[in-house]
């Protein structure tokens, strides 16, 4: 689990493809001296287990699922990425609940300057809309990010200085497939909500009346 608050920026060293999965060794900017073997990081908002390590880089494995969903069959050696570790319980949770599971790819398609900051217009997937609020939260390319509106397959966020420095989000263009991951909260909100209007509409009439029960002689 991740908070969407982004370490910093990783440059990709190198990729090994290994059919339609791949190795990825990254080179983060900032210096992490105590990575375990095994534990989560976020690249580009994609939950990965680190496999090995030095002082300079680590490498993680992306499946199949993995590329097919995300953005990182697109990289390259030299392509820059944002970086996680996982939330500690003791940590702050400064963004909002991120699994690191992406649920599909958004397309930028505007980009508005609104004073320092940028205001980004998004193209995503309409079935996804029950889980995208105005005011609630998405994460993109592991970036937190707060819904200013929407609609059934767009959205609009507005990036602070701050974030477009720290992040890859500077860089983005229009056009820009970014990995996209709704509210972790909405989704399980609209599952149950699926879930009871199944239940309720499946529940068999009862022919239990009024009238019935006067002419049985109960009412």
């Amino acid at each position: 689990m991740f908070t969407g608050l982004v370490l910093g920026i990783g440059e990709v060293v190198r990729i090994q493809p290994q059919g339609e999965e791949a190795r990825l060794t990254v080179r983060p900017r900032l210096a992490v001296t105590d990575w375990v073997k095994g534990e989560s990081v976020a690249v580009n908002g994609v939950c990965l287990s680190v496999e090995t390590f030095d002082s300079n880089t680590f490498s993680a494995y992306a499946s199949q699922e993995t590329m097919r969903l995300t953005n990182l069959k697109a990289l390259a050696p030299g392509g820059q990425v944002n970086l996680e570790r996982a939330l500690r319980l003791a940590d702050r949770l400064g963004g909002h609940l991120v699994s690191g599971h992406v649920d599909a790819q958004a397309i930028l398609e505007a980009i508005t300057p609104c004073g320092s900051s940028k205001v980004l217009r998004f193209r995503f997937p309409a079935h996804l809309a029950g889980q995208v609020i105005a005011k609630g939260s998405v994460a993109l390319d592991g970036i937190s990010l707060t819904v200013n509106t929407c609609g059934s397959d767009f959205f609009e966020v507005n990036v602070i200085p701050e974030t477009l420095g720290s992040t890859t989000a500077g860089q983005w263009q229009k056009g820009q497939q970014v990995n996209f991951e709704t509210d972790v909260i909405g989704k399980y909100v609209e599952r149950m909500l699926h879930v009871q209007g199944t239940r309720v509409q499946d529940t068999p009439k009862s022919n239990m009346t009024l009238d019935f029960l006067r002419e049985h002689g109960f009412a």
